[in-house]
């Protein structure tokens, strides 16, 4: 492609966002990112396919194939772990495809592409494992310090602890065991190794989800509830769960006025003096929603429970396919999704602030519960793993 195209090209591609953004308020949506996502990529997709396809080769395809396949399943259906691993494979697939496309055409735009994603690879590459085990123990003693000393609050810790093991396992007590302690510990690295990759297709998949976009066109909005403090007050992070759905309810009446229920969900603990769901009746009501737009579910103590009987009391309504939204924290609306979807409920998630340090345990207690989830299938992998690295090993020290 000639060079003097590009600025065309980019005027073609503002022109296009314009348009996105204007049609997106027109439709009464609270934002554009997927839209802006999409034919982003699908408008460098038609850079790349011209340049490329002027030297006689159209391996643009692939990724584009990749892109695809990845795009269906995720509209099917946000929460899903499987979204995390095609989109990283998807990357890795275009960046390959990068690299081939300036190998054939030296265009200055792929060649930005792809220093801009070395530069980031570069950065992880110098933060690297040591990096990430000072991480974790900073951010340990910053929750020590500000939250209780439950387990749940101290999973970064016990994981820097592990990883420091690792560490000094690998480095010096290695070099000191007999060969045959050394064959039986090397399927303990391929295991973390699984773990590792299982939770980076996670983390993709739940930060994918972040980005929901529901329209203002809803009929409920459930309200995922938490304990409460002193047994009748909502908590502050109960209180973002209920203000991010305040915030959608005002946001909603003033963009299409479409009438929109707050579902309070929550039961009574046995430490609680009230369901929380009460409770959170009572900050609603305190921060303007009418009375008449707030109905509450006193029985559920899980989040499944919660989708259940919210459910319940959606059906009673009578609405044929009702447009429903839940808001919990930003780190639990993926695996409150599967519980949605668990429950037969087809909803999508809207994500509260958490604090930022405190989001590391939060994102590790939540893939702990989604391996729990899958355990069998998680477990018959590694065991599967485990035997074929441990077979390897025995077999090349037998003909060594």
């Amino acid at each position: 492609m000639v060079y003097g195209h590009l600025p065309w090209f980019i005027l073609a591609y503002l022109a296009l966002i314009f348009i996105l953004i204007k049609r997106n308020k027109k439709q009464g949506r609270p934002g554009a990112f997927w839209n802006f996502v999409y034919w982003t990529f699908l408008y460098l997709a038609l850079y790349l396919g011209i340049i490329e396809a002027q030297n006689k080769s159209y391996f643009f395809l692939i990724p584009l194939l990749f892109f695809a396949l990845f795009s269906w399943i995720f509209q099917r259906e946000k929460a899903r772990v499987v979204n995390g691993f095609l989109f990283n494979l998807f990357i890795g697939v275009f960046g390959l495809y990068l690299l081939y496309n300036f190998f054939i055409t030296s265009d200055v735009i792929v060649f930005s592409l792809i220093f801009l994603i070395g530069i980031l690879f570069i950065a992880v590459a110098l933060f690297g494992f040591i990096g990430l085990i000072i991480l974790f123990y900073w951010n340990a003693l910053v929750v020590i310090k500000r939250e209780s000393h439950s387990l749940a609050n101290l999973l970064t810790l016990i994981l820097a602890v592990l990883m420091t093991i690792w560490l000094i396992y690998d480095s010096f007590i290695i070099k000191m065991l007999p060969d045959w302690a050394s064959l039986l510990l090397s399927v303990l690295p391929a295991m973390f190794m699984y773990f590792v990759i299982a939770f980076l297709n996670f983390f993709s998949a739940s930060v994918l989800y972040q980005f929901n976009q529901p329209s203002y066109k809803q009929d409920f909005i459930i309200v995922l509830g938490a304990g409460l403090v002193g047994g009748d007050k909502v908590s502050p992070l109960l209180a973002n769960r209920i203000q991010r759905a305040i915030d959608f309810y005002y946001q909603q009446r003033k963009s299409t006025r479409h009438p929109v229920k707050l579902i309070m969900s929550g039961g009574k603990g046995t430490d609680e003096e009230v369901a929380e769901a009460v409770a959170m009746k009572r900050y609603a009501l305190h921060h303007g929603i009418q009375e008449d737009d707030i109905l509450i579910e006193t029985n559920s103590t899980t989040t499944l429970e919660n989708m259940e009987f919210s459910k319940e009391i959606i059906d009673r309504y009578e609405i044929v396919k009702p447009n429903v939204i839940f808001s919990s924290n930003n780190y639990h609306i993926f695996r409150a999704g599967i519980f949605a979807r668990m429950a037969h409920l087809k909803a999508e998630g809207i994500g509260a602030k958490t604090a930022f340090y405190y989001l590391p345990n939060a994102f590790l207690r939540e893939f702990i519960a989604i391996i729990a989830m899958k355990r069998k299938f998680h477990f018959t992998i590694v065991t599967l793993l485990g035997s074929a690295i441990l077979l390897l090993s025995i077999i090349s020290q037998v003909f060594s």
